[in-house]
């Protein structure tokens, strides 16, 4: 086991370098060791019976957790100010897992229709065929969340930043009217870590893609679930009898129950002792050492995102082939008092653009990129380009790509932390090139 320092401090700086871990007391090891095995020695057979039946935490079974994950897992919970976080296979695992804690068959949900491509597949077919209804509505409108609730409903559900409207979703207004319906709010924070605190903003449960920004390097798959534990899931007890009736996946426990010794953890602790064990998505001890390397530098690196992509979006704003620009350091009215009021430490990385020439001219702008990556990923130290009608939205009907924020001649930038003159030289090239097309056709 590890040994873990009590911080102070409460600068992400900090925590992001620290929390969870101090060294290895056996080798004296500073860098977190990857404990690259599946089982652990129970000792005595009362240690095991005590690991079983939940009167003490330990480490059982890697599917379960992990002395490596679990400094992740510290990390991420202490940078978002939450009670306890479980790794993930997968950001999609960890959206799958936040709301099967919650909601079984008869029960719904209701999401911002402003999501990501494979969330959106994952609510309208996956959790249809399992049961589970997810009703979509206008995040422009936070009262469609109260107007489309009813009592089966188990969860809302928003991105922070939805990718690609880019339009910060209203976080606290959603929350409170979660909570005044008893119903908690389940916010993707993907592509705005430490630019936004969904918690700060009264939102309930955090989940993340691990493979973008606290990756960066684009080289591991991975999610999170955090929970903020300040949910009263015993006040709503006859909503959620996930949590409130006996378990018969682990011999009878009610989870509110069996929390009450050790603190607001009843959604974490079921989601990890009954969901994760029995779906098997777990991180791999491996990535998770991958994810706490590009955790250190997630604040500088977040930094210089978005102030590279600030001046990516001035850029192309006053560019002719640019009909419009989609990011938050240029919107106004009720849209910047959103990004005002959530994205406290920069704008992110994303811009996204539409070009005049529609689906052709996007496509060929994709090609003649020569610097920026092809790649159906965000978040990564370099730059990325995609085309979301062609690709990452492509499974969804014209109707619901134009929901999401999709038009035939958008595309989607993630932007890096190379030196600005490159990603704007490589940008000019390309957009340059479509003008000559123009002119010869």
């Amino acid at each position: 086991m590890t040994t873990t320092p009590t911080l102070t401090s409460k600068h992400v700086e900090t925590l992001a370098l620290h929390a969870g871990f101090r060294s290895d007391p056996t080798t004296g090891a500073i860098a977190v060791p990857i404990y690259q095995t599946t089982s652990f020695d129970l000792g005595s057979t009362q240690n095991a019976i005590e690991l079983f039946s939940l009167q003490k935490f330990g480490n059982v079974y890697t599917r379960i957790m992990n002395p490596t994950t679990d400094v992740l897992e510290q990390r991420m919970s202490a940078i978002e100010g939450g009670v306890m976080a479980m790794a993930l296979a997968s950001g999609q695992a960890a959206i799958t897992a936040s709301i099967t804690t919650i909601a079984q068959a008869g029960d719904n949900i209701v999401s911002g229709t402003d999501l990501y491509g494979g969330t959106w597949n994952l609510f309208a077919h996956t959790l249809k065929a399992m049961g589970i209804e997810v009703r979509f509505v206008d995040p422009s409108d936070p009262d469609a969340f109260r107007r489309a609730a009813d009592s089966k409903t188990r969860a809302f559900f928003g991105e922070t930043l939805p990718n690609p409207k880019l339009v910060p979703f209203p976080i606290q207004e959603v929350a409170l009217i979660g909570e005044e319906l008893g119903i908690p709010l389940i916010v993707d924070n993907t592509a705005a870590p430490l630019i936004c605190r969904p918690f700060d903003h009264g939102a309930h449960v955090v989940v993340y893609s691990t493979t973008k920004y606290i990756g960066g390097h684009g080289t591991s798959i991975g999610g999170l679930l955090i929970d903020s534990g300040r949910f009263d899931w015993e006040k709503h007890a006859d909503r959620f009898p996930t949590l409130s009736q006996p378990d018969p996946s682990y011999h009878g426990t009610v989870w509110i129950d069996a929390v009450k010794p050790l603190g607001p953890i009843a959604y974490a602790l079921k989601a990890r002792i009954s969901v994760l064990r029995d779906t098997g998505a777990c991180m791999s001890p491996f990535n998770a050492f991958m994810f706490l390397q590009g955790l250190e530098t997630l604040p500088l690196r977040m930094r210089e995102h978005s102030r590279n992509a600030d001046s990516i979006a001035r850029f192309l704003a006053d560019h002719p082939s640019v009909t419009k620009v989609i990011h938050p350091g240029l919107f106004t009215g009720e849209d910047k008092r959103r990004v005002e009021t959530y994205l406290t430490g920069g704008n992110g990385g994303l811009v996204g653009f539409e070009l005049a020439g529609g689906a052709e001219a996007g496509l060929a702008f994709i090609d003649r990129l020569q610097l920026l990556h092809h790649v159906a990923n965000i978040g990564d130290a370099r730059s990325l380009a995609i085309h979301p009608a062609t690709s990452t939205h492509q499974q969804l009907t014209e109707e619901r790509q134009l929901a999401a924020g999709v038009t035939p001649g958008y595309v989607r930038l993630s932007v890096g932390i190379e030196h600005y003159d490159d990603i704007e030289a490589d940008l000019t090239q390309a957009l340059d090139g479509l003008g000559q097309l123009a002119k010869a056709a």
